[in-house]
């Protein structure tokens, strides 16, 4: 019997489509689905997309909730619990990227692991957010929901205007995400786990004189091989979050590596640019084993 897998993600982008003809090549089955067309009828017990139930599903995976991180997103997540108390199998389930969405999220699990971070200051006072940017120096200031280092602020606590952009950054985000700015000596790394397995890792170069290496900010990708120690810190970090396929974004700083965070989602294009790793593939593969077993 075929399987019927959707994947959860954006008609019409790159790491969405590659999903779904991986699926579509091994089941014969094709669904991309949009969350923003999703209807959940409790009564009913249904949860639909264009005329299809995805209680009916045998597999879904998530590869993005939204185009963009947001309370909103969360909501579209719990959805999804609905077809998994149903018995559909979700990959990555949904409470465990419930859990790192919100950045704050994310790096209480990852500090409470152990795992070493930038210096980071969590605050709505903003006279502690000064005196954590003094203490810094120079720091970040992060949106507790966002990708791609989008609506991050980078201050120097010379600056003059200093108060006045903390006041701004207090204005759209009540609590504050202050984290020290790392040298990153223009590269960092994304690496790869699948179902908790080492897959590869890839960097992240800077060309620009951006202060991030994103590639939203014109960073390009390259291949990159990591000591056994490198991968064994990558390994600690992804662990307590048990999601089918995720990265984690790892910079190497004079004093030793450092994790940023843990993606929810993956990066599908850094793991083919970087390391020529097909992982669509992979993860189409994994999937189709695990509703089949």
């Amino acid at each position: 019997m075929t399987k019927r897998i959707g994947v959860i993600g954006t008609p019409g982008k790159w790491s969405t489509e590659a999903l779904a003809d991986a699926c579509e090549a091994r089941t014969g089955h094709r669904q991309v689905i949009d969350m923003a067309r999703v209807t959940l009828d409790l009564s009913a017990g249904t949860l639909m997309h264009d005329g299809v139930d995805l209680c009916a599903m045998d597999g879904l995976i998530l590869k993005k909730i939204a185009e963009g991180y947001s309370p909103d997103a969360l909501d579209r997540l719990e959805l999804l619990r609905v077809a998994e108390a149903r018995g559909v199998r979700v990959f990555s389930p949904a409470e465990r990227v419930i859990r790192l969405m919100d950045r704050l999220a994310c790096t209480v699990t990852l500090s409470n692991a152990g795992i070493p971070m930038p210096p980071t200051t969590i605050t709505e006072d903003v006279t502690d957010a000064h005196a954590a940017l003094e203490r810094y120096g120079s720091a970040v200031f992060k949106p507790l929901f966002s990708t791609k280092a989008r609506g991050m602020v980078l201050l120097d606590h010379k600056a003059p205007d200093a108060p006045a952009q903390i006041a701004a950054f207090k204005s759209a985000n009540p609590m504050m995400y202050i984290q020290q700015k790392a040298d990153l000596s223009g590269h960092d790394l994304g690496m790869v786990f699948l179902d908790g397995a080492y897959v590869c890792t890839y960097a992240r170069v800077n060309q620009t004189d951006s202060w991030n290496t994103t590639i939203h900010a014109g960073g390009k990708y390259a291949p990159y091989t990591p000591s056994a120690e490198l991968i064994e810190l990558g390994q600690r970090a992804q662990a307590p979050f048990g999601l089918s396929f995720t990265t984690v974004d790892i910079a190497l700083t004079s004093d030793g590596p450092i994790v940023f965070e843990v993606s929810a989602f993956g990066g599908y294009s850094g793991a083919l640019k970087g390391s020529g790793i097909d992982a669509a593939a992979l993860v189409a593969d994994h999937v189709l084993r695990e509703v089949s077993a």
